[in-house]
């Protein structure tokens, strides 16, 4: 009696855990295209560039949301296909305190320590914030031209209390063609 018990209690088991095996509350379609040629990506040596933000005396950003002024740059795409018409640029970096409009400063060191209260901002070439880890908006592509992605950066204070120091940053970008 014991022996059918078990084994009732082990099938009944097996039934209930394939049941829920296959219970499903949605599905998700990745939809995707590898390409058999792209644009060369050419910002210089390495494919690394340097955008020198300037000095700003902490004064100039006081105030939580106040911004520098923005410096130009522009990332430029090479030997596009024709096939290929547009392109989104999506910038990767660290988020000022989880908010994705702000990339977050490097830490500098006990000698040169980090500003705090301040991020930098990037934007496109009609002035909108891009977000990090999402595509900015499709910039048009031309054949056996050089297409300049023309974008900006400038500081913003994200609290009252701006401390000086050093304000430095890294992003790293990746091309969506469209």
């Amino acid at each position: 009696m014991k022996q059918q018990l078990k084994a009732a209690l082990l099938i009944s088991g097996s039934v209930l855990v394939s049941s829920s095996a296959f219970a499903e509350d949605g599905k998700i379609n990745f939809t995707g295209e590898i390409l058999d040629a792209a644009c060369t990506v050419d910002i210089g040596a390495g494919n690394t560039m340097s955008v020198d933000l300037g000095k700003i005396n902490k004064s100039a950003i006081a105030t939580s949301g106040a911004t520098s002024s923005p410096t130009d740059f522009s990332l430029t795409l090479t030997d596009c296909p024709a096939a290929i018409t547009s392109a989104a640029i999506k910038f990767d970096g660290t988020a000022f305190n989880g908010d994705n409009s702000v990339l977050a400063l490097t830490e500098g060191t006990t000698e040169l320590p980090s500003a705090t209260g301040v991020g930098i901002q990037i934007l496109d070439d009609e002035d909108t914030v891009v977000a990090l880890d999402a595509p900015s908006k499709d910039y048009t592509l031309k054949a056996d031209v050089d297409n300049d992605l023309k974008f900006s950066a400038r500081y913003i204070a994200k609290s009252d209390t701006v401390v000086a120091g050093t304000a430095n940053s890294a992003v790293s970008f990746t091309v969506n063609y469209n």
